[in-house]
């Protein structure tokens, strides 16, 4: 029986939009294999679907962890990390197991999927919508 890897970060994410499209928002947390977090909430500009919030959510929590490690004068490729979400569209697309059909999803579909590349592992975990929302408040 092989055993799962504490990874050294951990991003929890979720998005929506009030309507659907409509104002988009997100939050997130990375968690650092300490312990440690950080929060933050993301309001967009713009009106999006639920989906687009979820990947402009992930992405912006990728981009903050790839410079919060860069900063430190390490390479992200040094690093294992755990994805949480519970947008099971978003992760299987990011799988490899659903296609991106919507035009205005690929874009980011590709934006993820690059910035992804940059660790040494990457897991992408579903958790139930209940547990998103207990641990980001919304």
């Amino acid at each position: 029986m092989s055993q799962l890897v504490t990874p050294d970060y951990v991003i929890i994410f979720d998005g929506g939009s009030r309507g659907n499209p409509g104002p988009g928002y997100g939050s997130y947390i990375i968690r650092t294999r300490d312990g440690r977090e950080d929060r933050r909430r993301l309001t967009f500009d713009e009106e999006m679907t639920n989906n687009e919030a979820e990947y402009r959510t992930l992405i912006a929590a990728l981009d903050d962890l790839i410079g919060r490690i860069q900063k430190a004068g390490k390479d992200p490729s040094a690093f294992s990390l755990e994805i949480r979400g519970d947008s099971q569209l978003v992760l299987a697309q990011l799988r490899g197991i659903f296609r991106v059909r919507a035009p205005h999803l690929r874009p980011l579909w590709e934006t993820a999927r690059e910035r992804l590349s940059q660790f040494r592992t990457a897991r992408l975990v579903w958790q139930p919508r209940k547990a998103s929302a207990s641990e980001l408040g919304h």
